[in-house]
């Protein structure tokens, strides 16, 4: 049998989820977004446009956008202008 990758969405609460992940990158602090309800086109453009602002690397994993550093006055700009209401979680 084939696993077939769907496109399948997962709803959201009208909150994107930002924190600081570390775990696994050996010290190295990444900012995970999720809770976006986009699908995955949607999800890499923003994920460009995330990078492109704030100057660093990035990847789309799943239905999470991670993007290098700590930049989370940049995130919470871009994704406010792209109508996104934003909610940090931890530390």
């Amino acid at each position: 049998k084939e696993d077939k990758v769907t496109n399948v969405v997962t709803p959201s609460d009208g909150f994107a989820k930002v924190r600081r992940e570390t775990k696994g990158r050996k010290g190295k602090g990444v900012m995970a977004i999720s809770g976006l309800a986009l699908d995955t086109k949607a999800l890499k453009d923003l994920a460009s446009k995330l990078k492109k602002t704030c100057g660093c690397g990035g990847s789309v994993v799943g239905e999470t956008i991670e993007i290098q550093g700590d930049k989370r006055d940049l995130i919470k700009l871009v994704l406010e202008k792209n109508g996104f209401k934003v909610k940090f979680i931890g530390g």
